[in-house]
């Protein structure tokens, strides 16, 4: 086994799994879940150096924070993880780089995020910010713990089911949103205390299978990492799944270093978030990152 050390102080071993390692890559066939399979070893490498030598501090810091993440334990202790490494980024140069090179933006106001309708025992909520994928925004925040909060309250709600209407399920946080934020402090309280990832994941703990997402199109970032909190992610065969968040400075910060980390493990997680590479259905099936693909 070889082993290469990147900026940040990422660790790509190379040929045989290593616990130890950021990842494995390797051009074989596994199934693994320390290593990723990869078209050409050299190629993989040569990109994740240019990556971790351009976003060094969210490279290592996110793999300080997935190193640390315990799966056995409540996802509140993870989420709270997260969330200050997140701020943490918020304050740093790769971040205000981000920020300085998108300009200036402005979130458009698009009426009702988020759907909800109670059918029988079952509440279906769905994204509904078409036009932008469903880029979740802090309305869209609000109005997806409003909703969730129906279940969360009333014992006769047996099943859950999120979803997104148009094109996907949701591609991630806003990106005109993105440094809106009063301070790093004030943005980790909103994060930890009204977070819908935390409402799913307690969802997930009642009703299991029966707290599930639908999800389809882009299935990245926030939209990813909230599904994954879900019992069960049932899938279309176009989906595509990501943690787009290191371009920005960041690391993902909707709970998914808990999420994605529980269901596929810290290696690929973290591969996920260095590569930048997005995974088709039925990788993400064979891996475990979904439940099931559908028609």
């Amino acid at each position: 086994m070889t082993t290469i050390e990147l900026a940040g102080g990422i660790v790509v071993a190379v040929g045989s799994a290593s616990d130890d390692a950021t990842f494995t890559l390797t051009e074989d066939d596994t199934d693994d879940p320390r290593s990723v399979t990869v078209a050409s070893v050299s190629a993989a490498l040569e990109e994740l150096r240019e990556r971790c030598e351009r976003w060094p501090h969210a490279a290592g810091i996110c793999d300080d924070v997935l190193r640390a993440a315990d799966v056995e334990a409540p996802a509140f202790n993870g989420v709270i993880t997260e969330s200050l490494a997140y701020s943490t980024l918020q304050s740093g140069p790769e971040f205000a780089r981000w920020l300085a090179e998108r300009g200036p933006a402005q979130v458009p106001v698009l009426p009702e995020p988020v759907v909800a309708e109670r059918v029988d025992d079952t509440l279906h909520v769905r994204f509904n910010r078409a036009q932008r994928h469903n880029a979740f925004s802090t309305d869209a925040r609000a109005a997806l713990l409003e909703a969730l909060e129906v279940a969360r309250l009333d014992p006769s709600v047996t099943e859950v089911v999120l979803s997104g209407n148009g094109p996907s399920f949701c591609s991630g946080g806003d990106l005109a949103e993105f440094g809106s934020f009063a301070d790093p402090a004030s943005a980790h309280f909103a994060r930890t205390r009204y977070s819908p990832a935390l409402v799913l994941a307690e969802l997930a703990e009642r009703l299991g299978n029966r707290c599930r997402a639908v999800v389809h199109g882009r299935v990245l970032g926030s939209g990813l990492e909230m599904a994954a909190f879900c019992g069960r992610v049932q899938s279309s065969a176009d989906a595509v799944f990501g943690l787009p968040e290191l371009t920005l400075g960041l690391l993902p910060g909707a709970g998914g270093t808990v999420s994605v980390t529980r269901r596929i493990g810290r290696w690929r997680t973290a591969y996920l978030v260095l590569s930048g590479r997005a995974v088709d259905a039925e990788t993400a099936l064979r891996w475990g990152l979904i439940d099931s693909i559908i028609e």
